[in-house]
């Protein structure tokens, strides 16, 4: 039977559908118009202009204008940092945070506070942004790559349990897209080994997991606040800490002026009027802005996250069309984009087959292989390194998640006529595999 007819009047006129769930699953099948990639009209007729709005990002309105006025008006800048420190901390329920100008230097301040001897190990994913495995190398320690889970493109447990070795002392769980790690279960296997458990919470503001905030599992997290994040500020950052040794030490790392606010009995104290080298204050201006993000955060995040369930709920019936498994006790936020995964042999079609059919039908397709850490060239060359870090062979699940994604567009707003439209040029596109396969 043809893909394009696929199924016949009899059938049709014999089938009873039970819900309207399962109408809208079985849709792609039904005859569709000639797909655009071969000069039928686009799916897509929502005005590019509403469309460029909705997916706007970041998004700065008046409220951050108006901060911005005040604290130059008011001219007490640097009294948005505890402000927004003290928002921070209550809302993410952290014993301990700090801001940072970025992720970056959050990440190299953490670090730091480890205080580990130098050819220290730790587990940290390939699948991350530099920062999370290029800062070790300022204090002697020594990445292990880690792979991903190629069902969440988050930290993979099982291959972290292979890699184990007796100079491993710590664990980063990068929770990627704004999806949370299996945090208990990596929290209850680095108790068992005696590991410290830290996290990259860079994509993951707002992000839950068992009603505790990203962050706050491990004995350090951090969070970055650059334009395209969840929470953006154009730049800054945060560290979380969970004592406050570690807090003292990674504050003072870069904020001089904070060892004269510890208590007399601190260890941290005595470098009073130089802290230990570096000044990663945040810019207060960034601090005005993030406080005014977070306090609309919950309610932009439930936006986007309603909108992708709207989405995501029709395309995944879709046969080789899935999206990250997200466990009931998590809470995701979405970072970026919509993640999808493509699996080309139920698809009938290869992934730039179907990117290809997408963009013609007016849909925001697209894919970004995010780099592969263990593959750059830093970290072969052991002129950088006190240890060298081993090179692993293979990365199946990073290279899985890479080769078969797909991105959509996050909506900030009400998108109920677009979602549909997009719904429509997939239905259409599956309904012509066939000739999807030959584009």
């Amino acid at each position: 039977m043809s893909d394009n007819l696929a199924y016949n009047k009899e059938t049709r006129r014999g089938f009873v559908w039970k819900s309207a769930g399962a109408a809208s699953a079985a849709a792609w099948l039904l005859p569709q118009k000639a797909l655009a990639a071969l000069g039928g009209p686009p799916a897509v007729t929502y005005p590019a202009a509403k469309i460029k709005e909705l997916t706007r990002w970041p998004r700065y309105g008046p409220a951050k204008r108006q901060a911005l006025h005040e604290l130059i008006e008011a001219n007490t800048f640097y009294d948005a940092l505890p402000k927004f420190e003290n928002e921070w901390k209550e809302y993410t329920k952290s014993p301990f945070v700090k801001a940072h100008m970025n992720g970056s230097s959050a990440l190299t301040s953490m670090y730091f506070a480890l205080d580990l001897p130098p050819g220290s190990e730790i587990m940290v994913p390939s699948y991350t942004f530099f920062s999370t495995c290029l800062a070790m190398r300022f204090f002697g320690l020594v990445p292990i790559f880690i792979d991903i889970d190629p069902r969440t493109a988050c930290f993979d447990l099982e291959d972290a349990k292979k890699k184990l070795t007796p100079r491993t002392r710590a664990v980063v769980a990068m929770h990627s897209w704004g999806l949370p790690c299996e945090m208990d279960h990596i929290a209850a296997w680095c108790r068992e080994k005696g590991l410290l458990l830290l996290e990259d919470a860079a994509h993951a503001h707002g992000a839950w997991m068992q009603g505790k905030a990203m962050g706050t599992w491990g004995v350090m997290g951090i969070y970055s606040f650059q334009a395209s994040k969840v929470l953006p500020s154009v730049e800054g950052g945060m560290g979380m800490y969970q004592t406050r040794e570690y807090y003292e030490r990674a504050a003072a790392f870069g904020h001089y002026e904070d060892p004269a606010k510890f208590p007399r009995e601190s260890p941290v104290r005595a470098y009073e009027g130089t802290g230990f080298g570096q000044k990663y204050r945040m810019h207060p201006f960034a601090a005005a802005v993030a406080r005014v993000q977070l306090r609309g955060l919950e309610e932009r995040n439930e936006t986007v996250r309603r909108n992708v369930r709207k989405l995501n709920d029709r395309l995944v019936q879709l046969p080789g069309l899935s999206e990250p498994r997200c466990r009931p006790d998590k809470k995701r936020v979405y970072y970026h984009a919509n993640m999808l995964f493509l699996d080309a042999a139920k698809a009938g079609f290869q992934r730039d087959q179907l990117l290809r059919a997408l963009k013609a039908e007016g849909v925001d397709a697209s894919k970004w292989d995010y780099p592969e850490q263990h593959k750059m060239r830093i970290y072969s060359e052991a002129k950088w390194w006190h240890h060298a870090p081993t090179i692993p062979d293979k990365m199946p699940g990073n290279a899985q998640v890479n080769a078969t994604h797909i991105f959509l567009p996050l909506m900030h707003g009400e998108a109920d006529e677009l979602i549909e439209e997009y719904v429509q040029a997939f239905e259409k596109v599956w309904a012509r595999r066939t000739e999807v396969s030959k584009l």
